[in-house]
């Protein structure tokens, strides 16, 4: 072979180090013998043919644009509106106010023509004033360090105003240690504030909507809030050109300091249920706005039982205080602008209230040990069914019925007569939500992931696992795990972890189950597994009434082997008595699925987003005081960020001439001020992109790392061109895969011979030499290993290698391929001092052009490191006993044996770059005890078998569990 043969292959000679393939299971009828399906060493290079002498070895995994007929993960959906979005019947009531407008209307917006910038004189002076308003400095610092003559709060006090803060001192039955004041905004202008934002019209929805998967509309899909039953019953309620606005509200208490003093806050967020899950999830959008800080009263009173009941009703007051104007906007409506300045008739109902369990009991009005959603008690909580729903009907009849027997005012015989056994209320005898149109706590109080989910899986199914396995044995599996970079690797184990955090829960969710996996029972074993496929599942961002069915599946599987849990000594409590079943958080899971029929996707109601919130407007600003009087100074600062994000971006719109508006409203009176020479955009994007053009954000945050687009620009290059290498570094291989390596690789120019000895690769120059033979032919390898044809003395036309040790993989999101996923690093790091067997990630590579990752998952793919699947008898798939290429039984994942040729040599091959498709995790099979002599450097090479492990990441979960549904 010559060198121009070499330079004209240059785009297809990405070669990877490839690791051993994983059988497809769809091919595999009969299962084939070691030797036929044998490869050769473990290559984890990835290499690319440049000039006539040069391969790039990395390890990575890449998109597949070469393979024809690909689809995007979802097919497409059928989208029926509500019969209220008619065109004929228009939900704009003429023209409103834009933000621009609210702003231009500033007393001291005359001052602004000639200084666009007031109260600073230019541009540079109000960036750097905004720097230092946002970076945490004491205000006294940043004076000093600007030294100016009128100092900075000052200037901040005087920009424009959004909705005002007002303080309300508050008169209790019972005497209290301090003075009860409650800190509130007026939710109507918090909800404005939201509506008329440029920054969320593309996130903003108005109509609710059902989603088919077929024309035939025999199967529903729930994703957004308004995809739910519940907002399309609301909508139909409303009269014809109203305009649903669906109130979100979150409370907890949260702590603010607890060295000096041990203050804590009750902060209440607001939000809106029309923006989508893709904009709230997102911190740096700040979609959770602090409408009230709750009081926290330490009342004066002998009986401790009777505190709770105050306290309870002293919440109930000031939240039915606080959102009255959000009840009566729920119940005749009320006039609000949305992005671009059109008026809307909007409607405020509660559409979901995001706490945690203890809250939820509260907010409903229901004693502890009672389900708040459902009639469901104590004694009823392991019950395998859904219980009666507790409807706001039904617990306003009883209050209204104790209320008949028992004065309210009467506290010690009302809380007696509540808390009885018969209707185990709280005391609480007038609800907040009773007189909130279209408002029901059994669709409000949503499951919520992050406590009911993930915190409820540490506090039992971690802690059953540690009790069974034994603390030293989990630990040690945990800490001979080979790590993965970006991934939490627990070297102490996990027994003794404190003050653990929803990440660290997910994280031990990862590994759980292919680590216990032989050192516990095997029943105990599936309920652990249905209980970890049931949250998976219900974390999905989109859920079709099959992916319903498959839940509720799960959780009947859990209960149909929980008893193994009880048999275990698992559930016994610090006094050896049997604790049974009594977590509302496990009778919640009941709920779970009529939830998404009613309120559309879980994971939108996850606390994760809220509990952030706390950490934005109430631990970082409590940093900022002077330890006194928190709530004024924190809401001061509060204040005074809100007033510098919407000056920074009405500025930067009006310094770029740029009208945010509906055009049509253009010819109205209220915007004689219209500049035609103003560019009009009416998208955030283009609005984003202009100001992104123009620089005029002074605080626009990092932008996320996207390859689709960097290999999008890349193609349109035309070499040569300074600083641009070829083959690019950058590439997409498929839809829905991208890949990238550094400019320059971390072996430059490395003889053959050397990287054979770095590698420990005896074969390597075989294998190159098979692998040229075979792309004169077809570009694609359609299997891993084969007789080796190639040797040691195998002419090769190159002599040198380009080597990388590590490659990052993007993909998109399963159910919305036009997100981005953050990329992962692949590693292929030679032995060294700190891995003396090297470093080496797994990944599954495509050997099917008909098969595109994911929406085929294992299908037409192999696990490189070179493994094969060891068959295994699964009567819940297949019916019968009969051994086959499925998943094993108790824990429902593949398992893989290294693949050796017949001398015991590992089996590998060199198959191109663009062939890898996602990064996989392989947990070693450990069995009942684990061998001592394993560590996290060795565990990996001194291994045999392997559990595929699909709850590595939730993309690969959906990617393997839903292919073959």
């Amino acid at each position: 072979m010559n060198a121009t043969h070499i330079e004209e292959m240059v785009d297809i000679a990405d070669i990877l180090r490839s690791m051993a393939p994983f059988n497809q299971p769809h091919n595999l009828q009969t299962p084939t013998t070691r030797e036929d399906i044998a490869m050769e060493d473990n290559l984890n290079m990835l290499a690319t043919i440049q000039d006539s002498i040069d391969i790039d070895v990395v390890t990575a995994e890449v998109d597949n644009a070469c393979s024809p007929g690909t689809q995007a993960p979802t097919p497409p959906y059928y989208k029926e509106m509500h019969p209220s979005q008619d065109p004929s019947l228009s939900q704009i009531h003429g023209t409103g106010r834009t933000m621009m407008d609210d702003f231009k209307a500033d007393k001291y917006s005359n001052r602004r023509v000639k200084m666009p910038f007031y109260p600073f004189v230019t541009q540079s002076e109000w960036k750097l004033a905004s720097f230092l308003l946002r970076c945490g400095l004491s205000m006294a610092k940043i004076d000093e360090f600007l030294k100016l003559e009128k100092d900075l709060r000052s200037r901040a006090e005087i920009l424009p105003q959004g909705p005002q803060w007002k303080a309300k001192p508050w008169a209790t039955t019972c005497p209290t240690k301090y003075p009860v004041t409650l800190f509130y905004k007026d939710p109507i202008e918090c909800l404005q504030s939201l509506l008329h934002s440029p920054l969320v019209n593309d996130s903003l929805s108005f109509g609710p909507f059902r989603l088919f998967k077929t024309a035939e509309k025999l199967a529903r899909v729930y994703t957004e809030w308004l995809s739910g039953d519940v907002a399309w019953e609301m909508q139909s309620q409303l009269p014809p050109g109203a305009t649903l606005l669906g109130t979100v509200l979150s409370s907890d208490k949260t702590t603010i300091t607890a060295m000096t003093g041990n203050r804590s806050a009750h902060p209440l967020l607001i939000n809106l249920a029309n923006l989508l899950m893709s904009f709230q999830t997102k911190a740096t959008n700040h979609a959770y706005v602090l409408l009230a800080l709750l009081p926290i009263p330490k009342f004066i009173h002998s009986n401790k039982e009777l505190i709770g009941v105050l306290e309870a009703r002293l919440i109930h007051q000031c939240l039915d205080f606080v959102v009255a104007p959000l009840k009566k906007a729920a119940e005749i409506g009320v006039m609000m602008s949305d992005p671009v300045g059109q008026l809307r008739y909007c409607f405020t109902p509660l559409a979901g209230y995001i706490v945690d369990t203890p809250e939820s009991a509260l907010l409903a009005g229901v004693m502890g040990q009672t389900s708040s959603v459902t009639m469901a008690s104590v004694k009823e909580f392991g019950d395998p069914f859904r219980h009666e729903p507790r409807t706001a009907a039904k617990t306003l009849a009883m209050l209204e019925e104790l209320a008949s027997k028992v004065n309210p005012q009467d506290m010690e015989a009302y809380v007696k007569q509540a808390k009885h056994e018969d209707v185990r209320l709280s005391g609480v005898h007038l609800p907040f939500w009773r007189d909130w149109p279209l408002s029901d706590p059994v669709h409000f109080l949503t499951p919520e992931p992050l406590h009911h989910w993930h915190k409820a899986f540490w506090d039992h199914d971690a802690k059953w696992c540690i009790k069974v396995s034994g603390k030293d044995e989990i630990d040690f599996r945990f800490h001979i795990l080979q790590p993965h970079t970006g991934f939490r690797h627990f070297k102490e184990g996990i027994s003794k972890l404190k003050q653990v955090t929803g990440r660290e829960h997910r994280d031990v969710q990862r590994c759980l189950v292919p680590l216990v996996a032989g050192c516990v029972p095997k029943n105990f074993l599936i309920a652990i597994r249905a209980l970890m496929d049931f949250k998976y599942l219900a974390q999905a961002t989109e859920i079709d009434d099959l992916m319903c069915g498959k839940i509720e599946e799960a959780l009947k599987e859990f209960h149909d082997h929980k008893e193994a849990v009880v048999k275990s000594g698992a559930r016994m409590g610090a006094k050896k008595k049997d604790k049974s079943w009594a977590s509302p958080k496990m009778e919640f899971l009941q709920s779970v699925v009529p939830s998404i029929r009613a309120n559309g996707v879980a994971i939108q109601w996850s606390a994760d987003h809220t509990e952030h919130a706390h950490i934005t407007e109430i631990k970082n600003p409590s940093r900022m005081t002077n330890n006194q009087n928190y709530e004024t100074q924190i809401l001061r600062h509060l204040d005074r960020l809100d007033k510098v994000r919407c000056f920074d971006l009405m500025t930067a719109i009006q310094t770029a001439d740029i009208c945010f508006s509906n055009p049509s409203s253009h010819t109205e009176d209220a915007f004689d001020d219209y500049d035609p020479d103003d560019e009009t955009l009416t998208t955030t994007s283009s609005l984003l992109a202009m100001l992104h053009e123009t620089g005029g954000l002074s605080h626009s945050g990092r932008p996320g790392v996207h390859y689709f687009q960097m290999a999008a620009a890349l193609s349109d290059i035309t070499l040569p061109k300074s600083g641009v290498f070829k083959p690019f570094r950058t590439g997409v291989s498929s839809s829905n895969v991208a890949f990238h390596l550094t400019r320059d690789p971390n072996f430059k120019k490395i003889k053959i011979e050397d990287v054979m000895k770095k590698y420990n690769l005896p074969d390597l120059r075989g294998a190159l030499y098979d692998y040229l033979e075979q792309i004169k032919t077809s570009s694609w390898v359609c299997s891993i290993g084969g007789k080796r044809i190639g040797h040691k003395d195998s002419y090769l036309p190159i002599t040198h290698l380009n080597v990388w040790t590590r490659v990052r993989l993007q993909q998109k999101a399963y159910h919305y391929p036009h997100e981005v996923l953050a990329p992962q690093t692949l590693n292929a790091q030679p032995p060294s001092d700190a891995w003396p067997l090297g470093y080496y990630d797994a990944a599954l590579a495509n050997t099917d052009q008909t098969k595109e990752w994911p929406s085929s998952g294992i299908h037409g793919h192999t696990v490189v490191q070179r493994l094969d699947i060891v068959p295994q008898s699964n009567p819940k798939i297949t019916g019968s006993s009969v051994k086959g290429y499925y998943p094993e039984s108790a824990t429902m994942l593949y398992v893989v044996k290294r693949a050796r040729r017949a001398n015991k040599i590992a089996i590998g091959d060199v198959i191109p770059l663009d062939q890898l498709h996602t990064m996989i995790d392989l947990t070693p099979r450990l069995g009942k005890v684990a061998d001592t002599r394993l560590s996290k450097t060795n565990s990996m090479e001194h291994s045999e078998e392997f559990w595929v492990n699909k709850y590595f990441t939730k993309e690969l979960f959906y990617a393997l569990e839903m292919a073959d549904w």
